[in-house]
């Protein structure tokens, strides 16, 4: 069973979001990287590119295969997870301390259209 953290808002595409004041910190959840399988390669934007809500910012890459990481709000890329450059695998180790990165949010709102932590267990089976 893939862990699940209460306090975290998720999207379907399976990227978590964790609020803090108005950045958001995004990364992906343990059911994607479980998925995945070992994850060899992180692309991610660079700090000051826009991101957009629903928009690809960047992919994910495994020995298995590839997927492209959605935005969950939009706004402007704040800092980026260097650590994840030289070591992807912190993805696979945990997911929800290896963030990817963190976004200025430009629209509050669009929180709202994401899951809660029990809204999302019932996608992530």
């Amino acid at each position: 069973m893939s862990k699940i953290v209460d306090g975290l808002l998720y999207r379907e595409s399976h990227e978590w979001v964790r609020v803090d004041g108005n950045v958001a910190i995004i990364g992906v959840s343990d059911f994607a990287q479980s998925e995945m399988g070992d994850i060899t390669y992180v692309d991610m934007p660079d700090v000051d590119d826009e991101v957009s809500a629903g928009e690809d910012f960047g992919a994910l890459e495994s020995v298995k295969t590839s997927s492209e990481l959605i935005a969950p709000v939009s706004g402007v890329v704040v800092a980026v997870n260097e650590e994840l450059e030289d070591k992807p695998e912190l993805i696979n180790e945990d997911a929800y301390e290896a963030w990817i990165i963190k976004v200025e949010m430009s629209d509050k709102g669009e929180l709202d259209a994401l899951l809660n932590a029990a809204a999302y267990a019932e996608i992530a089976k």
